[in-house]
């Protein structure tokens, strides 16, 4: 409290004088010093005060109405609230043992109201001097009174037998509350935690009621205050004075008396006894504060500690959580780079066997393109010799004719060949990676077109596209997925041809290609299914355990790399589908492909597709 007077704050003195004249006097004096000052007339109304606002000094007059001075200045020292807050005592002369009072009850100074105003001033000084040396800024909770319940009879005798100690236990600055009905109170909850009384007054002479059952069970009750770590009220029992013997005493105590006394007790006395209770009481209540507020403080200091010990494992974490994401990051960047060129060897691995057909498919049309060119040569030198310029007009006809049939077959073979360049370029092309709209049938095109020579005339190939043209998903990868099955199905009915007729023979048979929507569970999603068929001689149990790992192949040394199915795996993975073998009505093998399908109207699209139950074998 002082450490706010030294910040600024004036020194807040309560004033307690039942005078008007005389709290006028002593206020505006004090105020001209420096001092801001609050009146009351009793030393209830100060305790009342202090619940609210607790002052640095406390000036009150010994002589008050109801308690007096001493009264109030022992409830002070009785509450750790106020146990430091200094008291002045005031008197109006130099009565003989009244200073000795005073300050037995727990006034710090005793001072007469004739004193010069200087002394009275420089004893106020000193003692908040003195009450911050002391400690006077720690920590300030509100003031609280004692709380005491006298449970009496209804006869006259029970009541003139408590008035006197009511009286007293009032003018000591106690809450005090008579009461008449016991069982009333049990059930009425009155021991809750903010309103239960610090000490209860039994009357254990009265035939009103069973007081020695009442007291069994409080008891009862405040055990379950006790066990929730809180402090229980005090019981003290008047008796008779045949029951205050130790023998017939006994049974008192075991039914939970804190303190017996006779009923014929002096209420000076019996005061004593009950004040006795009660700063027990209250210290112990103040202990279990301090306790609580330690334990309070030493959470805070953990928690903070764990707190600050989770925050610098956290940055660690999170450092290592950056370090370790850099690094995948890295890893999956190469990864990717890894997969793109393994995916581009395997589309040059392709094209290695694919050239020696493809420059077949080139030879034939370049060689009739290169011979009619001569034809055209000829035929155009014929119109530019003279003899020709003096034929008839049928003849330059017939020649013009030639010429204009000749430069036709010639546009349809490189026309040809422009195919087959692009086809190559699309094929081949690393650009394609991102995921798009890519037209399906064109993809079959594509692959069918550099796998003419493979096909040759005796494979016929069978297209049921019954999905839409449109697939969202990589051209590149997909153009190779769908490459891989159309050349192994071709590999695999050449080489039962083989096999059956000798390398001499042409490979007859029949590969299917088929597309269509598969709706799921749920028909609120579908899938795109690709199916290609072939009329080989399908797949072996044993081998299709293996057939999509990396590097194992069927076909002869240097005729593959045991790639194609690897990556066609992978590539489904990518797109979060899949692929599978099974086996084909057409008597070979069935690799079905399935990616998930986007609604028509995301994509765009208005053509309406059916979605087909799921097929046999799939």
């Amino acid at each position: 409290m002082m450490g706010d007077s030294a910040a600024g704050r004036l020194p807040r003195l309560l004033l307690v004088e039942d005078s008007d004249t005389q709290a006028l006097r002593i206020r505006r004096m004090l105020e001209s010093q420096g001092f801001e000052v609050e009146r009351v007339s009793s030393g209830e109304d100060a305790l009342d005060l202090l619940g609210r606002d607790i002052p640095d000094l406390v000036i009150a007059d010994y002589h008050l109405p109801g308690m007096n001075g001493g009264q109030m200045a022992r409830q002070f020292r009785m509450n750790a609230s106020t146990r430091l807050v200094p008291v002045l005592m005031l008197t109006e002369g130099a009565e003989p043992g009244l200073e000795r009072e005073g300050l037995e009850s727990g006034a710090d100074a005793y001072i007469s109201k004739s004193a010069l105003p200087e002394v009275l001033v420089l004893r106020i000084r000193a003692l908040l001097r003195e009450s911050a040396r002391q400690g006077g800024g720690e920590d300030v909770r509100p003031f609280r009174r004692a709380r005491i319940v006298v449970l009496s009879g209804h006869s006259d005798t029970d009541e003139r037998r408590h008035d006197a100690l009511v009286d007293i236990l009032s003018r000591d600055g106690h809450l005090v509350t008579v009461e008449h009905d016991p069982a009333g109170l049990i059930e009425s909850g009155w021991l809750d935690p903010d309103r239960a009384p610090d000490c209860v007054v039994v009357d254990l002479v009265t035939d009103c009621f069973d007081g020695l059952d009442f007291c069994r069970r409080l008891d009862a009750l405040r055990q379950r205050v006790l066990l929730a770590g809180d402090v229980p009220l005090r019981i003290l029992g008047f008796s008779r004075q045949s029951d205050y013997r130790r023998e017939d005493s006994v049974r008192l105590y075991e039914a939970g008396v804190d303190d017996l006394v006779p009923e014929d007790i002096e209420p000076d006395v019996l005061a004593l006894r009950i004040r006795v209770l009660v700063r027990r009481k209250l210290g112990q209540d103040e202990i279990r504060r301090q306790d609580a507020q330690r334990q309070a403080h030493e959470a805070a200091v953990a928690s903070a500690r764990r707190e600050a010990s989770a925050n610098a494992a956290k940055a660690s974490l999170a450092e290592a959580l950056e370090q370790a994401n850099r690094e995948l990051a890295r890893a999956n960047h190469a990864l990717i780079e890894a997969q793109g060129k393994l995916v581009q060897s395997a589309k040059m691995a392709s094209l290695g066997e694919l050239v020696a057909g493809i420059a077949h498919e080139i030879n034939n049309p370049l060689a009739f393109t290169l011979a009619h060119k001569d034809t055209v040569e000829r035929g155009l030198e014929r119109l530019l010799n003279e003899d020709a310029l003096s034929a008839s007009g049928d003849a330059r006809q017939d020649v013009l004719r030639k010429c204009s049939t000749r430069v036709g077959s010639m546009a349809l073979g490189l026309k040809r060949i422009q195919n087959l360049v692009v086809s190559l370029r699309k094929f081949s092309r690393l650009d394609e990676g991102s995921f798009q709209e890519v037209d399906v049938p064109e993809s079959f095109d594509v692959a069918l077109a550099l796998l003419t020579h493979k096909l040759g005339s005796g494979i016929e190939v069978e297209r049921d596209l019954q999905a839409p043209a449109v697939l969202y998903c990589q051209p590149a990868l997909m153009n190779q997925v769908v490459m891989n099955l159309l050349s192994n199905a071709t590999d695999a009915i050449s080489k039962e041809a083989g096999e059956a007729f000798g390398p001499e023979r042409m490979a007859a048979g029949r590969i299917r290609v088929r597309t269509y929507l598969l709706a799921e569970e749920d028909d609120q999603s579908s899938d795109y299914v690709i199916e290609v068929d072939d009329s080989g001689p399908g797949i072996p149990p044993e081998v299709r355990e293996r057939i999509f790992e990396p590097f194992f192949t069927t076909k002869p040394v240097g005729a593959g790399t045991g790639l194609g199915l690897a990556i066609a795996y992978s590539v489904m993975q990518a797109h979060q589908g899949s692929i599978t073998i099974g086996v084909s009505d057409l008597g070979g093998a069935r690799f079905t492909l399935r990616v998930p399908y986007r609604p028509l109207e995301d994509m765009g699209l208005t053509e309406q597709v059916s979605i087909l139950p799921l097929p046999q074998g799939v």
